[in-house]
């Protein structure tokens, strides 16, 4: 267990996790992989279709996900708790009701005795893909389209790790590994990250029509297309 500083907590929250319980808890991760809750993203976000509630909703938890580099990275600590501790709630942001994370500080741990690439791995394959295939098992959507909702929150960390020079180092060692096959077998015959990268840095593919897939930002209520979309 580790103590998150006020700037920890402040990344998260800009990225839509909590480390509080939440006033309107819908359901846990645990649940997430039990049964089918495409029916309450729905009723809380307003959505009509099964695939825009799951490309939703995997937005929500890559905005969660994708702060674990941030962490472990920046910080050498990193959320290693079970899924049952992780909650999903109903909260108002920007004035739409959204699903949002909660977690629980005391389930961040220290990674400074763990190689970056067990790390990596561990977030891959035992926090990203099981989403993926339990989104999946209720929904049409494209396994591309739900790993692409992560790496857009992954670019710009990377983007801003590698530019600092107190992690550059660090990111550039793990952004690698990100792009070696291996880390992806199991998911992939190839690096997906290396793919969607398209063999230059993030800092240049800012702001570009990255994605190969529609996020379907633009078919949720009160949102707008994402800046990535390849349909603009």
């Amino acid at each position: 267990m580790t103590t998150l500083t006020n700037d920890q907590i402040r990344q998260l929250n800009m990225y839509s996790t909590y480390v509080s319980q939440p006033k309107h808890p819908l359901f846990t991760l645990e649940q997430l992989h039990q049964v089918d809750i495409l029916p309450v993203i729905k009723t809380v976000t307003g959505i009509d279709k099964n695939a825009v509630a799951a490309s939703y909703f995997m937005r929500r938890y890559g905005m969660f996900v994708s702060t674990q580099f941030v962490m472990f990275i920046t910080y050498e600590e990193m959320w290693m708790g079970k899924a049952n501790q992780v909650q999903f709630g109903a909260i108002n942001e920007y004035g739409n009701m959204s699903v949002s994370t909660f977690i629980s500080s005391i389930d961040y741990q220290d990674t400074s005795t763990f190689s970056p690439k067990v790390l990596v791995h561990h977030i891959l394959h035992e926090q990203i893909l099981p989403m993926i295939h339990a989104l999946r098992n209720y929904s049409s959507v494209s396994p591309l389209t739900l790993w692409e909702n992560v790496f857009g929150f992954m670019l710009w960390h990377f983007h801003v790790m590698l530019n600092t020079p107190s992690t550059a180092e660090i990111a550039r060692e793990v952004l690698d590994l990100l792009k070696e096959d291996d880390m992806w077998t199991g998911i992939s015959s190839h690096s997906l990250f290396a793919t969607y990268l398209k063999g230059l840095e993030p800092s240049l593919l800012l702001n570009t029509k990255i994605r190969t897939t529609c996020c379907f930002s633009k078919d949720v209520p009160g949102l707008q297309a994402c800046g990535f979309c390849p349909l603009q």
